[in-house]
């Protein structure tokens, strides 16, 4: 329902993550969540689970330098704290944050040592990471 200004994405993208790659290659998974980076800023996601928390600690250690990331996940800490879902998200705030969409990062890139890499390898990377975080 992109035209309504709101997207059911299911597992494809979850705030600050992404879904498992149980079936298809990273290539498939990183078009997928490109098509969503692609729709308007303001657009609504509404992912399958609240993993926000478990995803935030994950995406500090890949971009601990991104303030914006910093900011939001004291953000969530705090709301999870009172109860509050951190579902939905926005087309912008992923974009700013979540390291799945931001595999051309120089700041993501030198955290992993992949300086060189493209960005699948860097997306791969990153899921293979978080998988045994």
């Amino acid at each position: 329902m992109p035209s309504e200004g709101m997207c059911f994405v299911g597992d494809a993208l979850f705030v600050l993550g992404c879904g498992r790659l149980f079936e298809g290659t990273a290539a498939q998974a990183k078009a997928s969540v490109e098509k969503l980076a692609a729709l308007p800023p303001d657009t609504l996601i509404f992912c399958a689970h609240e993993y926000t928390q478990t995803n935030a600690r994950y995406a500090l250690t890949v971009d601990p330098d991104n303030e914006a990331l910093v900011k939001r996940a004291a953000e969530i800490d705090a709301a999870r704290a009172e109860g509050i879902p951190t579902v939905p998200t926005t087309v912008r705030l992923e974009l700013e944050t979540n390291p799945f969409l931001r595999s051309g990062s120089q700041t993501i890139r030198e955290t992993l040592k992949m300086g060189g890499a493209s960005d699948l390898d860097v997306f791969a990377e990153l899921r293979k990471r978080r998988d045994k975080w």
